[in-house]
């Protein structure tokens, strides 16, 4: 038990000084390095654009807190992931420990103005040896992907508030330019129109080769 709140109050010192470090804002396109250590969701590239590219994802199980309400997504993010960290320390139905996994994903449903909150979800990639039968737990709920598509831009440094909008908007500036704009545009309408989602790959512990993507959720037939 020490050892859980000692672990959690570390987290805790280390997420609240995110906005601290700087973000250098650079297409960077490398693939996270913590991927290499841990596990990630598997896919494959479909198309390597400019300033882009087009994923697919494989069919997985993701562990998801309900909506927050905040104007912060550093915020937002910071206290699902905190749910989140619990429930992998022990906290759910098995009482059971689970691997960490990587990217947090951050999904943003934007508000209509710059003082209106908006609505964020947290989601943890599920390890494969716990697909099957993920554990259940109070105040999260269990989500399935099947074949999925994304189109993804990479910044780096730690993530701020007021990266959010810039990214995503340098990304749609790029599909726009490409063939990708009426295919992903058509998708969306389908899939999670007006929201897209934030991919963090590092520990707090990193502080250099940090790699973010910023996804836009689209169906393809």
């Amino acid at each position: 038990m020490a050892t859980n709140l000692f672990n959690l109050s570390v987290v805790l010192s280390l997420l609240s000084s995110l906005t601290n470090w700087p973000n250098t804002n650079q297409n960077i396109g490398i693939s996270p390095p913590s991927c290499s250590r841990i596990e990630c969701p598997s896919y494959d590239v479909i198309h390597a654009g400019n300033g882009f590219e087009i994923r697919r994802y494989n069919s997985s199980m993701w562990i998801s807190t309900s909506p927050i309400e905040d104007i912060s997504f550093v915020d937002a993010t910071r206290s699902g992931f905190l749910q989140l960290f619990k429930y992998i320390q022990g906290k759910n139905k098995y009482s059971e420990k689970i691997e960490m996994t990587a990217p947090v994903l951050t999904q943003v449903s934007p508000s209509d103005g710059p003082f209106c909150a908006s609505s964020f979800g947290v989601s943890f990639y599920v390890p494969k040896v716990n697909q099957a039968d993920p554990p259940p737990a109070k105040g999260l709920h269990v989500q399935k992907w099947n074949t999925k598509y994304a189109a993804v831009r990479q910044f780096s440094g730690f993530v701020k508030d007021s990266d959010i909008g810039v990214e995503a908007a340098a990304l749609h500036e790029s599909l726009v330019a490409s063939s990708w704009a009426d295919i992903v545009e058509k998708g969306e309408a389908t899939s999670l129109p007006s929201s897209y989602i934030v991919a963090q790959y590092n520990s707090p512990f990193e502080f250099e080769n940090r790699v973010n993507e910023i996804w836009m959720m689209f169906d393809m037939k």
